[in-house]
C-alpha cells in the first residue's frame, strides 16, 4: 500500500461529518429471540465478569422509542443500527421461513426514526451469522454463505428499502475474520491449537483468509443485487464499513518504515485493494502465498468498485516494527505480515489514550456509583480532537459526509460484554436499564447548535 492511505481516503466518501450533521450509533435488542446467531451460541468463550449479575439475552425491544426521543433531543439527524440476520431468517435461509415479528420490529424502528426526521443508516451484517448456517456448512468458511447472504440482503432491500436510503453491507469484516478465526476471541471462536487459546477447532493460518474472501464476495453479490434490481427505484446508496488505525514506524529504519506499510496492507489494504483494484495487495500475495484465495476474473470485476460510499471505523494509533518470522514454524495471520505493533516507544504512549481513559471500564460484579461512570470529560476531548482533525482533512480536500460516534447508550461490546461503556448515555444494568446522560451528551448538542466554532 505504498501508494498511500491518502489515495484511499480521497477515492471514497467517508461517513464522518458535514456541516452541522452528526450521526450516532445505538443498539436495541429484540425481546423475541426466535433463533440463535453465532454470538448467542459463543457466550461460553467470553469472560463472564464482563456481564451484570443475573444477565440473560433479550432486553426490552420497546427501548428503541426512548432511544429515538433521546436522538431527537440531542438534535441528531441520523441513526445507524444493524439488522440481525437470524431475527429475520431463523434458519438463515429464505426457504426456512421469514420471521414476520422481526420484520415488524424493524419496520416500527425505521418508521419511528423517519417520523422524527432521523435518517436510518442500516448495517446488514455485524458478525452475527445464523447458528443454523454455522452448523450446516461452517458459516463464512463456505462459499454457500455468499448466496444465503445475498438472499437475506434482498429480503431487507425488498421490505425496508422504500424508506432506507443508506445500506452498509458489513461492519468491520476484518474484526470478524481476526477475532473469530485468528485468536478465537469472538464468535465462532476458532483458532489454531498451537496457540493454546482454548479454541475447539480452527486454523489461524488459513481460515481468516477464506472468511475474508467470502465476506468480500458476499458483499459484492449483495451490492450487485441492489444495483441491478432496487437502486434505481429506491434511490439509495450502498457501501461497507472497514476498520483501520494510524501507524507510525517504531524507528526511522527502512525496515520499520516498510513494516508500517505492510501493516496497512494486511489490515485496510486486505479489503480496500479488492474493492478498488480487484485483487489483494501484492505484498500479501508474496508473503501468504497459496493460502490467500484468488478471485476469478468475473469475481474480481464484481468486487472492484462495489461501494457507493466507504465508512471507516478508527480507534487509536500504534507503532509498527519489523518482525522476522520463520515461516516453517506454525503459521498465523498475525505473523504473516512480519510486523509487531506496540502502543509505546521508550515508555511513552502514542497519541490519544484511545484504549484507556476515554473508554470507561468497570467491574460489574460490584455496585458502582452512577457519578463514577458519568464522568466522561476525557471522551469530550477525544471527540473534540478527532473532529478537529476531520475538519482539517476536509479543508485539504477529503470528501467527508458524516461522523458516527459510538455509541448513544452503553451496550454489549463483544468480548468485553457490558464492562466497557462507550455510550453518551450511562446504562444502569442494576436498575431496570435506566439511562442517564453523561457530560458528552450536552457537548454534542452544543456542537450541533454552534458547529465548527466548537472544534
Amino acid at each position: 500500500m505504498g501508494r498511500g492511505i491518502k489515495a484511499y481516503l480521497l477515492l471514497c466518501s467517508l461517513v464522518i461529518i458535514s456541516g452541522l450533521r452528526l450521526l450516532v450509533i445505538a443498539n436495541a435488542v429484540l425481546e423475541s429471540i426466535t433463533s440463535l446467531s453465532e454470538p448467542d451460541d459463543a457466550l461460553h468463550i467470553l469472560n463472564r465478569t464482563c456481564f451484570p449479575p443475573h444477565f440473560r439475552w433479550g432486553a426490552a425491544s420497546s427501548a428503541y422509542q426512548e432511544d429515538v426521543q433521546n436522538l431527537k433531543q440531542l438534535n441528531l439527524d441520523a441513526y445507524r443500527f444493524s439488522i440481525s440476520w437470524s431475527r429475520l431468517l431463523p434458519r438463515g435461509k429464505i426457504r426456512g421461513g421469514v420471521n414476520e415479528e422481526g420484520i415488524t420490529y424493524y419496520n416500527n424502528l425505521i418508521n419511528e426514526l423517519l417520523a422524527n426526521d432521523i435518517e436510518p443508516y442500516v448495517t446488514l451484517f455485524h458478525w452475527d451469522v445464523p447458528q443454523a448456517l454455522e452448523d450446516e456448512y461452517g458459516g463464512f468458511l463456505s462459499t454457500n454463505i455468499v448466496y444465503d447472504f445475498r438472499d437475506y440482503a434482498e429480503l431487507c432491500f425488498k421490505r425496508f428499502g422504500d424508506r432506507v436510503k443508506y445500506w452498509i453491507t458489513m461492519n468491520e469484516p476484518w474484526s470478524f475474520s481476526g477475532g473469530g478465526y485468528v485468536t478465537g476471541a469472538m464468535a465462532p471462536g476458532r483458532c489454531s491449537a498451537w496457540l493454546k487459546l482454548n479454541c475447539p477447532a480452527g486454523d489461524s493460518g488459513t481460515e481468516p483468509y477464506i472468511v475474508t474472501h467470502n465476506q468480500l464476495l458476499a458483499h459484492a453479490v449483495a451490492v450487485n443485487k441492489y444495483r441491478d434490481k432496487y437502486q434505481k427505484s429506491q434511490k439509495g446508496e450502498i457501501g461497507i464499513t472497514l476498520v483501520s488505525k494510524w501507524l507510525e514506524p517504531l524507528t526511522n529504519s527502512s525496515l520499520d518504515i516498510e513494516a508500517r506499510e505492510r501493516s496497512f496492507d494486511f489490515k485496510l489494504g486486505w479489503f480496500m485493494d479488492p474493492l478498488t483494484i480487484g485483487d489483494y495487495p501484492a505484498v500479501m500475495r508474496s508473503l501468504v502465498g497459496n493460502r490467500l484465495p484468488k478471485f476469478s476474473p468475473k469475481q474480481a470485476d464484481m468486487v472492484k468498485g462495489s461501494i457507493d460510499f466507504l465508512g471507516i471505523n478508527y480507534y487509536t494509533a500504534q507503532y509498527a516494527a519489523n518482525a522476522p518470522y520463520d515461516s516453517s514454524l506454525n503459521l498465523s495471520y498475525d505473523t504473516d505480515s512480519l510486523v509487531t505493533l506496540s502502543n509505546e516507544k521508550d515508555g511513552v504512549p502514542i497519541g490519544a489514550q484511545a484504549g484507556s481513559n476515554w473508554l470507561y471500564m468497570d467491574d460489574l460484579t460490584r455496585p458502582i456509583p452512577i457519578k463514577e461512570a458519568l464522568n466522561d470529560t476525557v471522551r469530550i476531548k477525544y471527540y473534540h480532537d478527532h473532529l478537529s482533525n476531520i475538519l482539517e482533512a476536509m479543508k485539504a480536500g477529503v470528501k467527508v459526509e458524516g461522523y458516527f460516534a459510538w455509541s448513544l447508550v452503553d451496550n454489549f461490546e463483544w468480548a468485553f460484554g457490558y464492562s466497557s461503556r462507550f455510550g453518551m448515555y450511562y446504562t444502569d444494568y442494576q436498575d431496570g436499564l435506566k439511562i442517564y446522560p453523561k457530560p458528552s451528551t450536552p457537548w454534542f448538542t452544543s456542537f450541533l447548535n454552534k458547529g465548527p466554532m466548537l472544534v
